[in-house]
């Protein structure tokens, strides 16, 4: 068999792995969408919550007058932290699902357990939602550390997983 052939093998297996069919990469992509989604819903919670308090706005183009604003108001432009709190759980998903959603992908690819997989993977999905209640509620900031310290290790577990596994080859 020539190195060539070798090559074209080893394109194939790591192809054949990206699909949906193999559960080791599905996995990935639940948890990957979840925590898509569960970002994108901040921004339209950020929104909901400025109609609700009619408040919290940024820039000063959002007193004019609207069907959403119909009374606009120059202390409009204040913060609110109701509308706040929610911005800084999209800030902190910011930093953190990039993280996730690279780590993740390039941990399937090592080809781990399925089991392994599941625990890390969905553990970081429930940890960012338990995290997001957490802050949510206004909960202390240790109960917000610990939900976040639980996706922060099962990130630096999953990327020296990766490391390793790369450095191996």
């Amino acid at each position: 068999m020539s190195i060539r052939h070798i090559e074209a093998d080893s394109g194939i297996e790591t192809m054949d792995k990206l699909n949906l069919q193999n559960p080791l990469f599905a996995t990935y992509v639940i948890a990957a969408s979840l925590m898509i989604l569960k970002a994108v819903s901040m921004s339209w919670l950020t929104v909901a919550r400025m109609i609700q308090v009619k408040g919290g706005f940024r820039a000063p183009e959002d007193l004019r007058k609207t069907p959403f604003n119909p009374d606009p108001k120059p202390e409009q432009l204040a913060p609110d932290d109701r509308v706040e709190r929610i911005r800084r759980i999209q800030q902190n998903d910011l930093e953190s699902l990039p993280f996730f959603l690279a780590a993740g992908f390039l941990f399937v690819l090592t080809d781990p357990s399925l089991l392994l997989a599941r625990v890390l993977l969905y553990g970081y999905v429930v940890s960012r939602l338990l995290h997001f209640a957490a802050y949510l509620t206004a909960r202390n900031h240790e109960t917000r550390a610990t939900f976040w310290s639980v996706g922060s290790l099962i990130l630096v577990f999953m990327t020296c997983w990766t490391l390793v596994a790369a450095l191996g080859h």
